[in-house]
């Protein structure tokens, strides 16, 4: 019987009401993971802190959903996908707020290791969620509009607080981030449908010889070590960038940072457009093409004219971004077995690579401020580069 309603199901494709669901799931995860990324500056005069430091407060977040990712996709595995999605996003909301209260930057940096706790139960579960309702073109579609949703939020997030704190300071802001998170549970909750293909797997020891298999499994292996790479890149440019841009000779304040971070929407259209060069190149060459585009991106950086550092920023997140969706897609179509353990470690490893891009390039910018960082970028993009030349299987994109 539940083979013969997913049959029923595949022909028709996703109602625009799921796209948009998907995508603001996506939207509500990042929201908050990258926020403090625009008032960086401010933080580090009212908290004393230094470079480093400021790397690491942005890092906390990155480092709990590091850590999480594989347990809440085993979890997620035993119990269940909507019920995860919704309660995770609730759960973030309430550290959100109590940034809002830090006194200090540790304080704050614990309140941000407390946002990543929940982060995996959103991002990782709505993964294996569409892996499992749906085949084909649909999951690569889903997936787009999901990874589309992660630019938005993340641009929003830099967008909003850089502004709310020019407007009200930072501190309230994050009460307005906090009732936002709220209001995105509510929708999810009402809006998005329950599980159909779901099975439960509470077998602690089917999990762990899972893991055994992911971990020798060349796709995930692959995919993993690529997505390290790719948040090293994005975590390390966009949080340095602002420190870059906050002295001689541009000057820019909170609000002017934030605008900054409009190149990401550049991401929500390039990435649904990626779904057509997965069909036509496959993921390998496709993320090949994309490391490239997102190396020259880097480069273009280290001009002195604004418009010229922005031009950078925009070409390498896109490239990112594009590396992601394909990515995550070839992990949703290649890997059958245990899909939200694999998502979890392809998350770990992600979110491990953005903690210390954090950590590194923090190293890197006190020492030779964004000049050494934009080198230090570039040797990690030429590692995810080999990683995409010899470890991608090339397989023939799926079409239906």
């Amino acid at each position: 019987m539940k083979s013969a309603n997913k049959n029923i199901s595949q022909p028709s494709p996703p109602s625009w009401v799921l796209k948009l669901t998907v995508g603001l799931i996506g939207m509500f995860a990042f929201l908050q993971v990258y926020s403090i990324q625009a008032v960086l500056p401010v933080l580090m005069l009212d908290f004393n802190a230094t470079e480093v430091q400021a790397g690491m407060v942005v890092g906390a977040t990155v480092m709990a959903i590091a850590i999480m990712s594989p347990f809440l996709g085993m979890l997620s595995d035993a119990v269940g996908r909507k019920s995860f999605i919704v309660g995770a996003l609730l759960f973030l909301a309430i550290p959100t707020a109590l940034i809002a209260q830090s006194p200090d930057i540790g304080w704050m940096g614990l309140w941000r290791f407390m946002q990543g706790l929940s982060v995996p139960g959103i991002t990782v579960v709505t993964i294996a969620y569409i892996g499992e309702e749906f085949e084909g073109r649909a999951v690569t579609e889903l997936m787009s509009f999901y990874v589309s949703g992660s630019v938005l939020g993340g641009f929003l997030g830099r967008f909003l607080l850089g502004h709310l704190h020019e407007f009200m300071g930072w501190r309230h802001g994050y009460y307005v981030m906090a009732a936002m998170t709220l209001i995105g549970a509510v929708w999810v909750g009402k809006m998005l449908p329950s599980s159909r293909q779901f099975e439960a797997n509470p077998n602690f020891r089917s999990a762990m010889q899972t893991l055994g298999e992911h971990l020798t499994n060349r796709y995930v292996v692959t995919a993993c070590l690529l997505g390290a790479c790719v948040l090293f890149s994005l975590v390390g440019c966009f949080t340095f960038i602002n420190l870059h841009l906050a002295k001689t000779p541009y000057e820019l304040g909170t609000g002017q940072l934030a605008n900054i971070f409009a190149v990401y929407l550049i991401g929500v259209v390039i990435t649904p457009l990626s779904t057509t060069l997965l069909r036509r190149f496959g993921s390998a060459r496709t993320v090949r093409v994309a490391v490239i585009v997102s190396m020259i991106g880097v480069l273009l950086t280290l001009v002195t004219p604004l418009w010229g550092v922005v031009i950078g920023l925009a070409i390498m997140s896109s490239g990112v971004f594009i590396t992601q969706s394909a990515t995550i897609s070839y992990i949703a179509v290649n890997v059958k077995k245990g899909r939200s353990l694999a998502s979890g470690l392809y998350y770990m490893s992600y979110y491990a690579g953005g903690t210390i891009g954090a950590w590194l390039c923090g190293i890197a910018y006190g020492r030779g401020e964004w000049t050494m960082t934009v080198w230090l970028l570039l040797i990690l993009q030429i590692l995810a580069l080999l990683i995409a030349s010899f470890g991608m299987v090339k397989t023939k994109p799926r079409t239906a």
